[in-house]
């Protein structure tokens, strides 16, 4: 009977926690594995707010610990009463990580293998995700997720094109690849040149059962050639990128180690809009890092309308430990919390306008659960009629709520 799994943080926690269940519940005990996230100090709050939770609720259940959080608060997490044991990010996905002779957290900086998952589908999910990378090296000044995860490493292109083989074979109509710095892809692999766009183009051909395909987040400055030529001829290949901005000022990019500039960011946005005019996209974008001032912040709450943004992913800076901006001049709570508002209404102001230019039309629609579904531009949609989940169908468009639009 597979364990029980409780996940906090990104794409990559929820399809590793599926993988992983087979693994940690071999033994068939009263098991919940509470895979963490690091990327924030409220997502490790919330972390240890639900194990306290789980404790109370069930006394005799053996709660573990993995994740970067296992990883980068080691001794925060081992000290918890609650906590049974903890596992590594470098280890929960191998049968031998949950045996006694497990190292625990730590060996994951040592990793040189991306472990490929293998996982048909996620449980409540109806698009599915397949990590074809892992770990990250850029040491931008905010982030610990390069300690709770490790090097940069790439699943081989042969084991990404099987899993979406198996995915598709059992229905899957929809896959996200996903990974810490997805970029980076296949840098480290021997089979160069690869990257990620040459392996979007060799899925693409290969599988042509995969009525779609679609990115995670990227790092817009590392994205090559062979990904932007794909943009402009894949039609499977969807019109929608979550870009890691971060911010719009110069300066604070340099603070943050960040790889890219204002300039560029406009730039990749401005090309891959003439390649492909129906893309949208969505952005990372942290308000309040340290030492910025109100006309720093400014320049990232005008980069909202200058790239063209959508969809926001707006995070107040909090502090992570031993990151070098942990040890930069803060800005003011009051002030952190003030901007992360302001950016949130940008970006809530700017998927209305989206959502108003799509009333009236026709667009195509995978069907999830509870009514609900994804366009090709990732904008939800509200069905008016029961679909299967994972049926692709067109739906008109009737008029919209301010988040969703909403189906004739």
């Amino acid at each position: 009977m597979p364990v029980e799994t409780l996940t906090f943080g990104c794409r990559l926690n929820i399809v590793e926690s599926e993988a992983l269940r087979v693994h940690a519940g071999a033994d068939e005990r009263d098991r919940i594995v509470v895979n963490t996230c690091a990327v924030t100090a409220e997502a490790g709050r919330q972390a240890r707010k639900a194990i306290r939770r789980i404790a109370r609720e069930r006394p005799d259940a053996e709660i573990v610990v993995t994740g970067c959080g296992a990883e980068v608060e080691t001794e925060t997490y081992a000290a918890m009463p609650e906590v049974a044991r903890l596992v590594g990010n470098g280890e929960k996905l191998r049968p031998e990580g949950w045996s006694a002779a497990a190292t625990g957290p730590g060996a994951v900086m040592t990793s040189r293998v991306a472990d490929a998952t293998r996982v048909a589908a996620v449980a409540g999910h109806t698009r599915a995700f397949v990590p074809v990378q892992n770990g990250c090296d850029h040491r931008c000044t905010f982030c610990v997720i390069p300690f709770g995860r490790g090097p940069s490493r790439s699943v081989p292109v042969a084991d990404v094109i099987a899993q979406v083989e198996t995915i598709v074979a059992h229905g899957g109509r929809e896959v996200v690849l996903t990974g810490v710095d997805l970029t980076a892809y296949g840098r480290d692999l021997p089979d160069a040149p690869i990257s990620l766009g040459i392996l979007v183009r060799k899925i693409l051909r290969a599988v042509p059962g995969l009525a779609r395909l679609r990115l995670s987040s990227i790092d817009s400055v590392e994205a090559d050639e062979a990904l932007l030529v794909a943009l402009a001829e894949e039609e499977r290949l969807m019109p929608h990128l979550h870009l890691s901005l971060q911010a719009g000022d110069d300066l604070i990019l340099k603070r943050m180690k960040r790889r890219h500039s204002r300039a560029d960011a406009i730039r990749f946005c401005e090309t891959a809009r003439r390649l492909r005019p129906d893309i949208v996209f969505g952005a990372d974008l942290i308000a309040g890092f340290p030492t910025e001032t109100e006309a720093q912040f400014a320049r990232s709450l005008d980069l909202v309308a200058e790239c063209g943004l959508t969809h926001l992913h707006v995070f107040p800076y909090s502090p992570r430990p031993e990151t070098p901006a942990a040890r930069m001049p803060p800005v003011a709570p009051q002030a952190i919390r003030e901007r992360a508002a302001r950016l949130r209404e940008a970006g809530a102001q700017a998927l209305r306008q989206h959502l108003d230019a799509q009333v009236g039309r026709r667009l195509t629609v995978l069907a999830e659960r509870g009514g609900m579904g994804r366009a090709e531009d990732f904008t939800p949609v509200r069905l008016a009629t029961d679909a299967e989940p994972g049926t692709v169908c067109a739906v008109a468009i009737a008029a919209h709520d301010g988040a969703r639009l909403i189906g004739a």
